[in-house]
């Protein structure tokens, strides 16, 4: 697999708090990619840094191979990347056909994989409330017409920030349902989420971060299985 995103040297400031410290990610083609840490450490930085919402940075990024170290988070969706924020970001007086329809575009390549029925069969509660404005969905149906706008826009990387975060069970194993489904269909995926079990159970590789620095990456199996996962993630 060809690499998709990779960033080296990423330094991240607010303000004149130093928040990142030389971190660096790669993504290949395909690849699910496991980001943890505790809370406060830089996991939620790192993502808005690598989607230009991070004014003060240094380092190189590029996509696609090409340098979006400076680009604004429009240039950086139009080459591909599609965001899961955390706090779902839905348009709450738009209604839930148009929060879709509004995002709706093919993929670099021409894909268009995930067509508005495609999402609507996916999530069988979001064809039921179509007219119903964002803001009148539950936590649960907001996350899951996050997710389907995102699909919508045929991305080559989706990046999922705590997208099973204060939902019911069975909404949450849902959301991992179509996890496996965006991985199956060949959409690389940066997944940050408190369950570490099933981010490494997701991932092919994956990533710890601690006060702004990476403290243990490789494979996911293999940083399953390390001593220092526990102490760094306080489990």
């Amino acid at each position: 697999m060809t690499t998709l995103l990779e960033a080296r040297d990423i330094h991240a400031w607010y303000g004149s708090s130093h928040v990142l410290h030389g971190v660096g990610i790669s993504i290949r083609r395909g690849e699910t990619v496991g980001l943890m840490g505790r809370n406060g450490m830089g996991k939620s930085t790192l993502i808005r840094t690598l989607l230009g919402h991070v004014s003060q940075r240094r380092g190189q990024i590029s996509l696609h191979g090409c340098d979006v170290s400076r680009a604004k988070p429009h240039e950086v969706a139009r080459l591909g990347v599609a965001y899961v924020p955390e706090g779902r970001g839905v348009f709450a007086n738009l209604s839930v056909r148009e929060n879709l329809v509004m995002a709706a575009r093919r993929g670099r390549d021409g894909r268009q994989d995930w067509s508005f029925e495609r999402v609507l069969a996916t999530f069988p509660r979001l064809a039921e409330r179509l007219s119903h404005l964002g803001g009148q969905l539950s936590g649960g149906e907001q996350q899951m017409l996050s997710i389907g706008r995102a699909l919508m826009t045929h991305p080559d990387l989706i990046i999922l920030d705590e997208a099973t975060e204060g939902l019911a069970p069975l909404i949450v194993a849902e959301i991992w349902r179509v996890i496996d489904e965006i991985k199956a269909g060949g959409i690389a995926t940066l997944i940050v989420d408190r369950d570490y079990r099933q981010v490494l159970n997701r991932s092919d590789k994956a990533l710890v971060v601690q006060k702004g620095q990476i403290v243990l990456q490789g494979l996911a199996a293999d940083v399953a299985s390390s001593d220092e996962l526990s102490a760094f993630l306080g489990v």
